[in-house]
């Protein structure tokens, strides 16, 4: 929370009395503990509260601005109030009583003509927007629950007749006496209270559908109403923002000779408004710390900036060149629990029970390995450093990058067949070619390569581990990510972290992501550790809050990172450390003196209608869009992945069922030839993929599968004829 202490003393002009539009007077604004009170000229008018440095300001810059119309306004003791404004609050100071409670009275009044000027639709959104309702909307959800309340009639209906049944067992058997008789009646028993369970079980998961739906819809007003103001509110403050930096940019056009002086000012300002203290919870083997922001004199030492700004992302995901396309159909309103799989799945053996794709997004994990180069200009950005702790943040960052478009996205990716690929070419746009193989069925496991033309390759070998685990499933990818950079040598090693998809059985599907990254340069052993720390219902961090330090060869750390996995990622440079007071368990924090922190990465807005196109990015809307030249193997030509997306699930999942028993035969043939040539006495040769082989690499010792070429040149020569037949 930003304190301000603003105080009111004589001056040549004096404060104005309180006319019918505007108040004006010198105050003292209260900055931070190193420069205390600093005098500001505040303007009233308008419903808008402003500040300036002089009276002189007041034509070209602005400092800072209230608006009033929502603005709690508090008194105090001792000439005190208090304004609580968007969650940040102002303590104010007037030089006498009578000054204070003029302003407080100027204050109030201009909040009432503001208010009165807002529209009404900000007290009552809910009854004018329900006044005028979307009748597609409301019939859909209609239809919906009355699809939930026919699901919930054959629960009923199940539960009656197997209960029936199940009573009529008991009967048969209290009236055996033969002892034979009794196994082959007990199993009888055993069936029935099954299938009483099961319907039961999917009774109450029918009846948890039915209260969720209807209170999601109740409260959908409520939470449309809430977004609106916040989206207002962060309006208010980017207008706020952009205002000062046209104010800046007309200044340094007016006095051109002294523009290097009037931006050090202008961000010796701003940094007036940033003096919170950030405190970050200890690492598992690692001190704990405490970040303090720097003095606004030392903002300017910092070099990450100059290389950071360079081609800041502009939030649009730009993944839209050359005509790509913008979206897909809209997924199906299809249910997804269990109960859904059991009315598609009665009088089948659950071992010949495919998983439908009600659970899958129309994506290969080839292809959702791919998505995790949407933010590669980050490695373009950091190709470009000079220091390789300026480039482990921005590494960092890829890094962390790779979780934010999962934290909507709870279906699961279609399984690759053996063999199956998956290329992605954006030379043009991005300088990279991407090229992905599925090398192993059991256990699933891929290969990854990408080549950039601005100064990197990137590899990886994954195996999905995944457990069960009642309520929830743990995925845990296997296997390292290999970056390296082409004019330093530097080469970073890291592993991801664990993913748990939430309420599997019973309510709203969500995912979290937990665990430690450790970045490891092995050309000079810098190092980073990243914690990703799991949601907690009794916590008071941020959600899927992600903190982290870079250090060099000698342990000594440099850099301080802070953020989220689905938002953004910032870095402060340390210039001081020290120890502090004792921590929880006797350990001594490291107090960290920090320049303020530099964003390093910010995620792309969601497309428009995302929330109906399984929460695709701009990215991932193209992966499996067409494209003239590719490999037979790859995944674009998938029939029941392309089904699904195109809004067929029915044939898709019969699609899905007949890859499925295709890819089960072609193993047990490579089965059968391995038995033959060990009873032959013949050597077997076991699986080998078409684009990768294994190696053990020099700098770090590990063996997996890298890329051992000749697919672009294929590609262009367009000779597939050694791909096999996998579709």
């Amino acid at each position: 929370m930003t304190e301000l202490v603003v105080r009111t003393l004589p001056s040549p002009s004096g404060v104005q009395g309180p006319g019918p539009d505007t108040y004006k007077g010198w105050l003292f604004k209260w900055t931070n503990y190193l420069k205390g009170y600093q005098r500001r000229w505040f303007v009233l008018s308008n419903g808008l509260l402003s500040y300036y440095r002089t009276q002189a300001e007041m034509a070209h810059t602005c400092r800072g601005t209230i608006t009033l119309a929502t603005v709690h306004i508090e008194v105090g003791d001792t000439c005190h109030f208090v304004l609580t404004s968007g969650g940040r609050s102002y303590h104010l100071k007037a030089y006498s009583e009578g000054e204070c409670q003029r302003w407080v009275s100027a204050l109030q009044q201009a909040k009432a003509n503001a208010t009165q000027m807002m529209p009404h639709s900000d007290d009552s959104g809910d009854e004018g927007a329900l006044a005028q309702p979307d009748r597609a909307l409301i019939q859909g959800a209609l239809k919906t629950l009355a699809s939930k309340l026919e699901d919930l009639s054959t629960c009923n209906e199940l539960i009656g007749k197997h209960g029936a049944a199940l009573q009529r067992s008991l009967s048969e058997l209290e009236d055996l006496r033969a002892p034979t008789d009794g196994a082959d009646k007990l199993k009888s028993v055993n069936e029935r209270a099954t299938l009483l369970r099961i319907t039961s079980n999917a009774m109450i998961n029918a009846c948890q559908d039915f209260v969720d739906l209807a209170e999601a819809h109740s409260r959908r007003w409520q939470r449309a109403l809430q977004y609106e103001r916040e989206q207002r509110h962060h309006l208010e403050e980017t207008i706020e923002q952009l205002a000062k930096q046209h104010n800046s940019l007309e200044r340094a056009w007016r006095e051109s000779p002294s523009t290097h002086d009037s931006e050090g000012t202008l961000e010796g300002e701003s940094s007036e408004e940033n003096e919170d203290i950030e405190f970050f919870d200890a690492m598992e083997d690692s001190p704990a710390f405490i970040t303090v922001p720097a003095d606004d004199h030392s903002q300017h030492s910092g070099s990450l900036s100059s290389n950071w700004s360079q081609d800041d992302n502009d939030g649009s995901g730009s993944y839209l060149r050359r005509g790509r396309r913008r979206r897909i159909p809209d997924k199906p309103n299809y249910s997804l629990n269990l109960w859904s799989i059991m009315k598609n799945c009665i009088g089948k053996e659950l071992s010949k029970i495919p998983m439908p794709v009600n659970f899958n997004e129309p994506l290969s994990m080839l292809q959702r390995l791919t998505e995790d180069l949407e933010y590669s200009e980050l490695l373009d950005r950091a190709a470009r450093c000079d220091s390789s702790l300026e480039q482990m943040c921005l590494v960092a960052a890829f890094s962390v990058s790779s979780y934010s478009t999962t934290v909507h996205r709870t279906g699961k990716p279609f399984n690759p067949l053996l063999g199956e690929t998956y290329e992605l070419d954006r030379v043009e746009e991005y300088g990279y070619r991407s090229i992905c193989e599925q090398i192993s069925h059991h256990p699933p496991a891929a290969a990854h390569h990408v080549i950039s033309q601005r100064g990197w390759t990137l590899w990886q070998e994954i195996t999905i581990d995944s457990k069960f685990r009642g309520k929830y499933i743990s995925i845990m990818p296997l296997g390292h990510i290999h970056l390296k950079f082409h004019t330093s040598g530097n080469h970073y090693v890291w592993s991801k972290v664990t993913s748990t998809v939430h309420n599997i059985i019973v309510g709203k599907l969500w995912i979290d992501q937990s665990g430690d990254i450790i970045i490891m340069n092995h050309r000079n052993k810098d190092k980073c550790h990243l914690k990703f720390s799991p949601y907690s219902y009794f916590s008071r961090d941020v959600p899927r809050k992600v903190t982290g330090v870079v250090m060099d060869g000698e342990a000594c750390t440099h850099y301080i990172l802070s953020g989220t996995w689905d938002d953004k990622m910032e870095s402060a440079k340390i210039i001081e450390s020290s120890h502090g007071c004792g921590g929880s368990e006797g350990k001594q924090k490291t107090v960290y003196q920090t320049l303020p922190p530099k964003l390093m990465w910010k995620k792309y807005p969601l497309p428009e209608n995302a929330e109906n196109m399984h929460y695709f990015s701009s990215l991932a809307l193209t992966l499996n869009e067409p494209e003239d030249g590719v490999a037979p193997t790859d995944s674009r030509f998938r029939p029941d992945q392309r089904l699904m997306e195109a809004g067929l699930w029915d044939e898709a999942n019969a699609e899905k069922q007949r890859l499925e028993e295709r890819q089960r035969l072609e193993r047990r043939k490579r089965e059968a030839q391995a038995n033959l040539a060990l009873e032959e006495g013949k050597e077997t040769e076991s699986y080998q993929p078409l684009w990768f082989e294994k190696r053990t690499d020099t700098e770090t010792g590990e063996s997996s599968y890298v890329y051992k070429g000749g697919y672009w040149e294929a590609k262009d020569r367009q000779d597939w004829s050694h791909c096999p037949a996998i579709f």
